[in-house]
C-alpha cells in the first residue's frame, strides 16, 4: 500500500515539475534575450555614433534586400515547423525546420558573399560598424542553424512525440530564431536604407 501511494504521488506531481521546469527555461531565455539584445543595441547606437546616418554609396542594396527577404521568409517556416510539433506532425515539423535550416544557411551565404563583393573596408567608420553589425548577426544565425539541426534531428528521433510540454525544446529554438529575425529588422535598415 505504501509503495501505491508513493507512485500515486510521484505521478501527480510530475506535470507539475515539469511545467515548473518549462517556466524556468523560459524565463532563462527571456533573460538572455534581453542580456543579448543589449549587445545587439550598443552595435546599433555605435554605428550612428560613428558615421551619423552616413551610409557607404557602393552598398549593395538589392542583396541586403535579397538576404532580409529570406530571413523573413525562415521565421514563417520555423513558426510552422514549431506548429507542426506541438500538434505531434512530426513529418511536417522536420519538413518545416530543414526549410528553416537551409534558409538560414542560405542567409550566411548571403552575407559572407556581400563581404567579399563590398567595396568598403573595415577600417573606414562605416565598414567597421557594416563588418561588426553582420558579423555578430550572422554568429548568432550560425548558431541558430545549429540548433535548428539539432531539434529537427530530435524530432527524428520521437524526442517530440506527442507534442506538448515535450516540444518546449523546439519553442525555445524557435524562439532564438524569431529574436534573430527581429535584430535583423532593426539592422538591415540602418546598414541599408538610412541616408
Amino acid at each position: 500500500m505504501a509503495a501505491f501511494t508513493e507512485a500515486a504521488h510521484a505521478v501527480a506531481h510530475e506535470p507539475h515539475d515539469e511545467v515548473k521546469h518549462v517556466r524556468m527555461n523560459r524565463l532563462g531565455l527571456w533573460l538572455f534575450f534581453a542580456s543579448d539584445g543589449l549587445v545587439f543595441a550598443l552595435l546599433l547606437s555605435a554605428r550612428f555614433y560613428m558615421n551619423g546616418t552616413d551610409t557607404a554609396p557602393d552598398v549593395k542594396q538589392w542583396l541586403g534586400l535579397i538576404i532580409t527577404s529570406v530571413l523573413l521568409i525562415s521565421s514563417y517556416t520555423a513558426y510552422r515547423g514549431e506548429t507542426a510539433l506541438h500538434h505531434g506532425n512530426v513529418a511536417h515539423g522536420r519538413l518545416m525546420l530543414m526549410l528553416t535550416i537551409l534558409l538560414g544557411v542560405g542567409f550566411f551565404a548571403g552575407v559572407v558573399m556581400e563581404w567579399s563583393i563590398a567595396e568598403f573596408t573595415v577600417s573606414e567608420g562605416y565598414g567597421t560598424s557594416f563588418f561588426s553589425m553582420t558579423g555578430m548577426h550572422a554568429a548568432h544565425v550560425a548558431s541558430g542553424v545549429l540548433l535548428l539541426f539539432l531539434a529537427w534531428r530530435k524530432a527524428g528521433k520521437g524526442y517530440y512525440d506527442g507534442g506538448g510540454l515535450k516540444a518546449y525544446g523546439v519553442s525555445g529554438v524557435v524562439m532564438y530564431w524569431h529574436f534573430v529575425d527581429v535584430v535583423w529588422v532593426f539592422f538591415y535598415p540602418a546598414l541599408y536604407l538610412i541616408k
